[in-house]
């Protein structure tokens, strides 16, 4: 009787009109003025503040929904709750009065969620079946007016060996009638046990660390449709080194893991290892337009300033010639920085461009072979005196026996080779950054510096006990740095518990780290991670192939992996529409076409050393191959040709055939679907295979969700859906 009451009043609610942040708004059917419609409501802001305090996550929503109507409004808000959450307070008053409220249980919810969807037609709320709900009255909603709805929850985070996770419900695309004005969450952490790593896998997010006990994580964006839930991780440890472990494996397979390491934040001097460090920077000719050398020279300064004590540094300038401000490597001593900042303001452009020269002279210095010994390379232009062959000089470089330098390099504008730079970091333990022309260089190297300023243990080597891992990204680890943490992705073989052994060097003395992980022999969790791993393995191979030229066993890997997980490159962006734009074309034909497309456009992507975008590949590589959060679903360009073979072209962020039409993908947990002809596909899906063909709305439909729940987030995508699960693909039409 309870539940029918329940049902009855929220039937009395269903209507033509839904808007939703986290918390969504019904609105009952009402009469309008003749030509008049009725407009949604919408969502001015959205705004989170989370408190982290012991694993007892308090979360503070503020809305403002906006009636753009003429008339004022009444509505039932629902807020899908987290499971175990419990609801704490709940703010909005009318005319002085504090609204009543109630939550349900998942069951009851799941019964409004349901009705809403067969009365309403509309399959979003599915994303919600699993999740209990707060619902309220919500009277009056003024005329041109906005309502203001705020509430508080909390809920006890789970903690498994060190680590804790935080979700925020915050996929609301489906719902909002227009983009969101302002959206943000603010997550303050707070733990007697020292944090360590702190992740988000699902946003772009600002990290910052107070002390060993304080951690704050931002998000913001305004005019967006938010998509996905926010998800958080962080770890705790009382060690001086963080080492946790996150799995996912599927039925028959391999795993899948995420290896979080980090030292703690608070690091005494003492505890940062010397280091010795060689600036090399370009005072050619061309460093003199737009002010480039100036702001080199303003970063240099700030570098040289800021060396710790103990340090022992360089610095080479080269145009025609090279110049060195001493023979010797010297101590971090005031009066040799003083003199070194001195010698950088007199610096002066002029001449042309001896790479080679330069880089032979910062190899050959006498450094100490306990230190990490780095090498800052910056340059804006091409190999114009001396050896200018760049194969010939990164031969050189080898030749040199430089195995214990990390060498950064930093390219300058749009006329440096990319290629040649991109070789010269990574073959040397390194990493290649690009100054754009639109940037500043004082910002750019200055931030950089202060990321490798204080390394606290290096040469880092990782050992799984009886869990065997491969294809790891990065392949070689590089040195840990006091404020960093690393990210090592991989796949695994082999299940059960297991000691992971970390491994490295603190200044001449050997540092080994245990710490007991469990590695699944089936896990639903942390279903983002092979996407992720996806992602970068597609930015090695893209690298691979961008060096060494074409390749069919790459090739035919970044075409699986840009099919199975949705990740669009500039050689699988026609594969995105192969069956509309192949009709009845024969399967070998098919494959033969887009082997043909894909080897014009490796062939062109391979020539693309120099200019905007072969800077802009070689930062967008950077980029997959350090990937940290799941893709957006959009194109990866690594250029923007007009056209691409196949009739396919890259245009503003979308893939667009040559007769107009558009493919969008959507990502859903684990899942990839493409949007083609009208319905969202799995990608797993293939044409020969047979589909259970279900009516959206019907008793069949209703009778699949409540036999597998799981499929509700799915669902939710449309009424027009091929999904397959569990050996059986179905076509909801």
């Amino acid at each position: 009787m309870k539940r029918q009451i329940i049902l009855s009043v929220v039937l009395l609610f269903l209507t033509a009109g839904i808007a939703c942040a986290d918390g969504f708004i019904i609105i009952p059917p009402q009469p309008h003025p003749r030509g008049k419609r009725f407009i949604p409501l919408s969502i001015k802001y959205h705004h989170v503040e989370v408190d982290i305090d012991n694993q007892v996550a308090t979360t503070k929503v503020d809305q403002v929904f906006t009636n753009e109507n003429d008339r004022e409004l009444e509505g039932i808000y629902i807020f899908p709750i987290p499971e175990g959450a419990s609801i704490s307070e709940f703010a909005m008053y009318v005319d002085g009065e504090r609204v009543t409220a109630e939550v349900l249980e998942r069951k009851k919810a799941r019964d409004i969620y349901e009705d809403i969807v067969r009365r309403m037609k509309d399959p979003a709320l599915l994303e919600y079946m699993g999740r209990g709900a707060f619902k309220a009255r919500v009277y009056p909603i003024p005329a041109r007016g906005e309502k203001r709805i705020q509430l508080q929850y909390s809920e006890v985070l789970e903690y498994d060996s060190g680590l804790c996770k935080y979700v925020y419900p915050l996929n609301t695309e489906k719902f909002s009638a227009k983009p969101i004005q302002s959206v943000s969450v603010a997550v303050s952490v707070k733990s007697n046990k020292a944090i360590k790593s702190v992740y988000s896998p699902s946003h772009d997010v600002d990290i910052h660390r107070k002390n060993d006990h304080k951690a704050t994580l931002g998000y913001e964006a305004s005019n967006v449709r938010p998509d996905k839930d926010l998800v958080m991780y962080y770890t705790v440890s009382d060690k001086d080194f963080g080492l946790n472990l996150l799995a996912h494996r599927e039925a028959g397979e391999d795993g899948f893991f995420i290896m979080l390491i980090a030292p703690k934040y608070e690091i005494a001097k003492e505890d940062v290892i010397e280091k010795d460090i060689i600036f090399v920077l370009d005072v050619s000719g061309s460093m003199k337009k737009d002010g480039k050398l100036e702001q080199a020279k303003d970063a240099l300064k700030f570098c040289v300033s800021s060396l710790n004590k103990g340090d022992r540094f360089g610095i080479i300038i080269f145009s025609t010639d090279v110049e060195e401000f001493d023979s010797d490597l010297l101590p971090a001593a005031s009066k040799n920085v003083e003199k070194a900042v001195r010698f950088i303001g007199d610096l002066k452009s002029r001449g042309g461009t001896n790479i080679n020269d330069a880089l032979q002279t910062a190899l050959k210095k006498d450094t100490d072979p306990e230190r990490p010994r780095m090498i800052v390379f910056l340059t804006d232009g091409l190999p114009t005196v001396g050896e200018r062959n760049v194969d010939a000089i990164l031969k050189n470089v080898k030749k040199a026996e430089a195995d214990s330098v990390r060498l950064f390099t930093f390219g300058v504008g749009y006329d440096v080779n990319t290629h040649f730079l991109d070789k010269l970091s990574q073959s040397n333990r390194g990493t290649p950054q690009y100054v754009e022309p639109s940037e500043d260089i004082e910002v750019a190297v200055s931030s950089f510096y202060n990321k490798i300023s204080e390394p606290v243990l290096s040469d880092l080597k990782l050992d799984a006990g009886t869990a065997k891992l491969r294809e790891m990204y990065p392949g070689s680890l590089p040195d840990l740095f006091r404020g960093s943490q690393l990210l090592v992705m991989g796949r695994y073989k082999g299940a059960g518990k297991t000691d992971v052994r970390l491994e490295g060097r603190i200044r001449d003395e050997k540092y080994a780290l245990t710490n007991a992980a469990d590695f699944p022999r089936r896990s639903s969790a942390n279903s983002f991670i092979p996407r992720l791993w996806a992602q970068r393995k597609i930015g090695y191979l893209l690298d691979e192939i961008r060096s060494h030229g074409k390749d069919n066993e790459l090739k035919d890997e970044i075409i699986r992996l840009s099919k199975k997980y949705g990740i669009i490159t500039p050689y699988t962006s026609f594969l995105v529409l192969p069956d509309e734009e192949a009709e009845g074309m024969p399967v070998a034909v098919r494959g033969r076409v887009r082997r043909e497309a894909f080897d014009r456009l490796s062939s062109d992507f391979r020539k693309q050393e120099t200019g905007a975008a072969a800077v802009k590949s070689s930062i967008n590589l950077g980029d997959m191959k350090e990937a940290k959060a799941a893709p957006a679903p959009q194109v990866y360009a690594m250029s923007k040709p007009e056209s691409t073979a196949g009739g396919t072209g890259i245009v503003g962020g979308q893939i667009r055939s040559t007769r107009g039409q558009h493919t969008e993908i959507k990502y859903v947990d684990k899942k990839t679907f493409f949007l083609k002809k009208g319905f969202w596909t799995d990608s797993e899906y293939e044409p020969e295979m047979k589909v259970v063909k279900i009516a959206y709305g019907s008793d069949e439909y209703f009778d699949l969700l409540s036999e597998q729940p799981e499929l509700g987030k799915y669902l939710a995508l449309g009424t027009k859906i091929i999904l397959c699960h569990k050996d059986k693909c179905y076509k909801i039409e």
